[in-house]
């Protein structure tokens, strides 16, 4: 008798994704992105599916069913009944929205019958469709290591929910209570992540990276917090909250923010896209935003507790990427236990909703804690083995040394790291999510001082002030970093230990940015924020262990059981996802070393080979 395959799709958003999942097991998920080589892919997922039924090793003709992520006819009520109450603003937006809904998206079956049909020349299996929300509430409870959560799910927008309270008990997952768009602290974030220059939907992470740069004591950061508090977000004991529409457009309009009403309450102009100067009005008013941000998740996270009667809370949707957030939630001592989807994001819900099909449609049990959660480390993705990885070097003409044992490779790359060069660490299976965690990254030395700058600019080609994460050996996490539990998938900030801390300078509080950024702040500054935080991965010799081994090997060498761990791309790219992938990343950037698996690959060992620079072949995340 076959096993139950469900497939599970997001897409035409952002982020989309694919995933498979074999009675309830997770076989394999990818995002779009990673194949088509567009950053925060859109589009119907092509090359994730295939992946995935490819790993699955059974046709899309024997699929049971077929999951998407949201409700496109819920969806279009919305966006008739917003344009509708705010009528007669936004009939530009309206008679361009309109157009591509009745063509495309609120005929989505069509579309994606017709898109699946790619994958069979018979039968398509059936499609359903969980709402958004609960999609986000199945991807962070159904993995997660409990056996009953809270679930509090937090993003920009869904169909109507926003953010949304679940109960999840066994194979049950009851909501409990939502708030609707409009008023969405997604969104809200979003608007500010705009107003301070980056991109909306993408650079929300660099607005949470610069927070830490405003001055917490400041009379500037107070009047902002309280202009936001008074003026834009009507704030209820229980977390829920009312925005001030005034200020803002996205509902009917072509932009976040009303920009003449953001001018007049914060006395700033929007700081020009990207590469305007970073002035300190701009640190103190996304520090601002961010502990609004903090209070108002605090606030949720006590409600979903008290309304479900749970100690342990779960964690999805974009705003759950939010990792200073979740660690203060982690630091409030009124959570047992608190887990984060690691693909929080849209991309996530391609996973919820495959879970969600097979619990709550189908009613298959769940099968009951084991105390590690249901993700594996998040490595569901591609891998290549030793002969592919070999045999792209050799096409390229690239010249590498083979290691036949492990160990002695990750005695040699430890070595090299502690050297001051930047490796490209490319193994086993490819990630699911945004962050990379030890299989596609770029590692460093994080007692250098100057790594921090020199990754930002000579590698990843981005921002010189955003932080990079430590990947430290989980059972030595808490002699470097205040954190009493893992956090494997990146997504909790916790304070660098008092002990490793170094003293600031005097006057620190006065420096501008950039010399702020390179003050030597503790024992290993490329992992210490301007804060003394971190963003902390911890590594598992039972998820990973070959980059277990290499940290380990390291912490023999030097006494740090941890290294710097970033993203395998330059700025704009996603994640590399095959051997060529890394290896044109390499070549084209000032890493020194790659590995392939157990192949090293010497910069210097080269053929003379540059394409055009890497800043100019991908649009600014």
């Amino acid at each position: 008798m076959h096993s139950e395959l469900i497939l599970g799709i997001s897409a035409y958003y952002h982020d989309s994704a694919a995933v498979l999942l074999e009675d309830g097991r997770l076989v394999a998920a990818a995002q779009e992105e990673r194949f088509s080589r567009k950053k925060h892919d859109e589009g119907f997922p092509f090359g994730a599916v295939e992946f995935v039924l490819k790993e699955g090793g059974r046709p899309l003709d024997e699929v049971a069913a077929v999951a998407f992520y949201d409700k496109p006819f819920l969806k279009f009520e919305r966006l008739l009944e917003t344009y509708h109450a705010f009528a007669p603003r936004g009939l530009k937006s309206f008679i361009a929205a309109m157009p591509v809904w009745i063509h495309e998206k609120l005929f989505m079956r069509g579309e994606l019958l017709k898109a699946l049909g790619r994958f069979s020349s018979g039968r398509i299996p059936p499609l359903l469709f969980p709402e958004h929300h609960l999609s986000h509430a199945a991807s962070a409870f159904y993995p997660s290591p409990f056996d009953e959560a809270a679930v509090l799910t937090i993003d920009g927008v869904g169909e109507w929910a926003t953010t949304s309270i679940c109960r999840g008990s066994g194979k049950n997952l009851e909501v409990l209570r939502q708030l609707n768009f409009p008023h969405s602290l997604g969104l809200l974030y979003s608007a500010f992540t705009g107003f301070c220059g980056f991109k909306v939907n993408s650079g929300e992470y660099k607005l949470m990276g610069l927070a830490p740069y405003g001055n917490p004591d400041s009379e500037r950061t107070r009047r902002f917090r309280e202009s936001i508090l008074e003026r834009m977000v009507d704030l209820r004991p229980d977390g829920s909250f009312l925005l001030n529409m005034r200020y803002f457009d996205y509902a009917t309009g072509l932009t976040m923010y009303n920009e003449a009403r953001w001018r007049d309450l914060f006395g700033l102009p929007p700081r020009a896209a990207e590469e305007g100067q970073l002035e300190a009005a701009y640190m103190d008013l996304a520090l601002a935003i961010q502990q609004v941000t903090e209070i108002i998740v605090v606030r949720l996270a006590d409600t979903a507790l008290s309304l479900t009667g749970c100690s342990n809370l779960c964690l999805a949707g974009g705003v759950a990427l939010n990792c200073v957030a979740n660690g203060k939630l982690l630091r409030s001592g009124k959570i047992k236990g608190l887990w984060t989807q690691p693909a929080a994001g849209d991309a996530g819900g391609a996973l919820g909703a495959a879970l969600a099909v097979h619990h709550i449609h189908t009613g298959a049990v769940r099968p009951a804690a084991s105390g590690r959660d249901g993700m594996a480390g998040a490595y569901h993705g591609p891998a290549f083995s030793e002969q592919e990885c070999a045999a792209t070097c050799l096409s390229l003409g690239a010249p590498f040394r083979h290691f036949e044992d492990t160990a002695e490779l990750c005695r040699t790359v430890a070595e090299k790291i502690a050297q001051g060069n930047v490796v490209g660490w490319f193994q086993g299976r490819m990630e699911y999510g945004p962050r990379a965690l030890g299989n596609r990254s770029i590692l460093g030395d994080p007692r250098n001082p100057d790594m921090q700058k020199h990754l930002n600019l000579k590698i990843k080609y981005r921002e010189g002030f955003r932080p990079f994460a430590p990947s430290v050996l989980e059972e030595r996490a808490a002699e470097w970093f205040d954190l009493d539990e893992p956090s494997p998938y990146m997504l909790l900030v916790a304070p660098v230990r008092e002990d490793k801390r170094l003293p600031l300078p005097r006057g620190y509080a006065d420096l501008p940015l950039w010399d702020k950024l390179y003050v030597q702040r503790s024992a290993v500054p490329a992992v210490t924020h301007v804060d003394y935080s971190a963003r902390v991965q911890s590594v598992s010799r039972e998820t990973n262990p070959r980059y277990h081994a290499l940290i380990s090997a390291f912490a023999e060498l030097t006494g740090v059981p941890m290294l710097v761990n970033t993203s395998f791309n330059v700025r704009g790219e996603p994640i590399v996802r095959t051997p060529t992938d890394a290896y044109n990343c390499f070549i084209n950037t000032e890493m020194d070393l790659l590995v392939l698996g157990n192949l090293l690959l010497d910069k210097k060992d080269q053929p003379a080979r540059r394409e055009a620079d890497p800043r100019g072949r991908f649009e600014a995340d």
